[in-house]
C-alpha cells in the first residue's frame, strides 16, 4: 500500500508543484514512509526534497524551502503507507462478521491498528501491539488513542473477543498509563455478557487509570439479521440499568440510544464534557439540538417550500424538536422521515448503514420540494450508499431532490439552504 496521492488542496504548495491525484510519494528526505505520522514528522522542516513516482511511471525529485510548519497540502488515499495491522480477533458481536457479501471490499477490512486510532480515532484493542509498536508509541509520545475494551474481566475479556492475548487488557491501560499517554474507552455492552455486575467491575477497573482515561463511551451492541449465532439487543430494562450503574462513574457516558431505549430525555450538554465520543453516538442528538437552538431563525421565507428530513431511527425524536421550531416559518414545511434498516434489520438505526434501497423506500412517497440527507450514509469524498448504488440512482428511482447535507446533519447548513431558499 504505497503512499498514494488522492489529491492536492488547491492552493497549496503541492499544486504549485504539480504533484497529482495518482502520483506516489516514495520518500522525504530519502526517509521511507510508513504512514502519515512519518509524514508529517518529516514535513516538518523547512527545506527538504520529495521523490515522487508520477502517474507515467517516471521518478521526480523535487527541493523545495518553505516554512517550518506549512503544509503541503497533499492529501492521500490512506492513513498508512505500509499494510494495515490486522485485527487477530474474532469477536462475539463483530459487525463485519454480520455482513453479507457483495458490500464494498472495503467494510470486509477489520483493522487493529494503533496508528488508526491516534490519526482517525479508530477503536483498538491492544491485542496486537507488539513491543516495537509500544517503543514507537513512548519515543513519539502518540495519543490520545480510542480503545475497546469491553470488560475488564481476563476471562470474560478472551472470551468475548476469542483471543487469548485479550486478558491483558488492564496491563495495557497501565502502560498506557505509565507513558503519560491519554485514552478513550469504549464498552459495547452486550446484554447477559459484559451488562450489570461485569460492567460495575470494568467501570471500577477502569477508575483506576486517573487523568490517563479521558472518557468512558458505553454503546449497545448492533444486531442484524445475517448474525447465525443468537446475541441478545439492549431492552428498557438494560438501558436503565446501565445509565444507573454509569451515572456512578466519572467521565462515563452512555450513548444516545440507552437514553432512547430508556425513554428518558437526552442529558444536557454537561454531561457529555467536551463530546469526545460523538462517532459513537455519545452526545451526537444533544448536540444537533442545542446547535439548533442557537440559531436565529427568521420569522418567514420569501417563497414556499417544504423539506422532507430523512434521518435514521435514532434520530428522529431530534428531527421532530428541530421541525416543530422550523414549522412556525411562514412559507416553510418540514417533515421527518426516519429510515428503517430492512435491509441490516430493525436492530439497526444509525445513519451510517442506510442503504440506497432502504432510503428510497422512505421517501419515494413524501411530498416535499427537497429530501435532506446527511452525509454519512455516503461513503466519504464519493455519491456511494453503502450497496454501492449512487445517488444519481436514487434520483432515478424516486424523482425527488436530495439535499446531502456535510458534516453529518450541520443544521445551520440546513437554515442557511431555507433562508437563501
Amino acid at each position: 500500500m504505497p503512499a498514494l496521492i488522492s489529491g492536492v488542496v488547491s492552493g497549496s504548495i503541492a499544486e504549485e508543484l504539480e504533484i497529482e491525484s495518482g502520483d506516489i510519494l516514495l520518500s522525504i528526505d530519502g526517509f521511507k514512509l510508513k504512514d502519515m505520522i512519518d509524514y508529517n514528522f518529516y514535513c516538518k522542516t523547512e527545506e527538504m526534497t520529495l521523490e515522487i513516482q508520477k502517474k507515467d511511471g517516471s521518478i521526480e525529485e523535487i527541493e523545495l524551502e518553505k516554512d517550518y510548519d506549512e503544509e503541503l497540502g497533499i492529501i492521500f488515499e490512506s492513513a498508512v503507507f505500509d499494510k494495515i495491522k490486522p485485527c487477530l480477533n474474532n469477536c462475539i458481536f463483530c459487525f463485519v462478521a454480520q455482513q453479507p457479501k457483495g458490500l464494498r471490499k472495503s467494510l470486509y477490512i477489520k483493522d487493529d491498528d494503533y496508528r488508526l486510532s491516534y490519526l482517525q480515532g479508530t477503536y483498538i484493542t491492544t491485542t496486537n501491539m507488539t513491543e516495537e509498536d509500544k517503543e514507537r508509541i513512548a519515543k513519539l509520545h502518540l495519543g490520545p488513542f480510542y480503545i475497546s475494551v469491553h470488560t475488564t474481566n481476563p476471562e470474560l475479556r478472551v472470551k468475548m473477543l476469542r483471543n487469548p492475548n485479550a486478558g491483558k487488557i488492564m496491563e495495557n491501560l497501565r502502560w498506557f498509563k505509565k507513558q503519560d499517554i491519554p485514552f478513550h474507552v469504549q464498552i459495547v455492552l452486550c446484554p447477559g455478557i459484559n451488562d450489570g455486575a461485569e460492567l460495575e467491575r470494568t467501570l471500577k477497573d477502569l477508575s483506576t487509570l486517573g487523568k490517563s482515561l479521558l472518557s468512558v463511551a458505553i454503546v449497545p451492541v448492533g444486531v442484524t439479521q445475517f448474525r447465525r449465532d443468537e446475541l441478545k439487543t439492549a431492552d428498557k430494562f438494560v438501558a436503565e440499568e446501565t445509565i444507573r450503574i454509569a451515572s456512578k462513574y466519572k467521565k462515563v457516558c452512555c450513548s444516545d440510544e440507552f437514553f432512547l431505549l430508556a425513554g428518558k430525555e437526552i442529558p444536557e450538554a454537561s454531561y457529555y464534557g467536551n463530546f469526545s465520543q460523538l462517532d459513537d453516538g455519545v452526545g451526537s442528538l444533544r448536540m444537533l439540538m442545542d446547535d439548533f437552538d442557537r440559531i436565529k431563525l427568521p420569522h418567514k421565507i420569501s417563497r414556499k417550500l417544504s423539506i422532507c428530513f430523512a434521518c435514521s431511527v435514532a434520530s428522529e425524536s431530534a428531527f421532530n424538536y428541530i421541525s416543530k421550531s422550523l414549522n412556525l416559518i411562514k412559507n416553510l414545511t418540514c417533515i421527518v422521515k426516519p429510515v428503517i434498516s430492512t435491509y441490516w434489520g430493525d436492530g439497526i438505526t444509525v445513519a451510517g448503514l442506510i442503504t440506497s434501497e432502504d432510503l428510497i423506500n422512505a421517501i419515494k412517497d413524501v411530498e416535499a420540494d427537497y429530501i435532506a440527507i446527511p452525509s454519512i450514509m455516503l461513503k466519504p469524498y464519493t455519491d456511494l450508499f453503502l450497496d454501492g448504488k449512487s445517488l444519481d440512482y436514487v434520483k432515478e428511482q424516486t424523482n425527488k431532490r436530495l439535499l446531502i447535507v456535510e458534516d453529518n446533519y450541520s443544521i445551520k447548513k440546513v437554515i442557511d439552504f431555507i433562508t437563501k431558499y
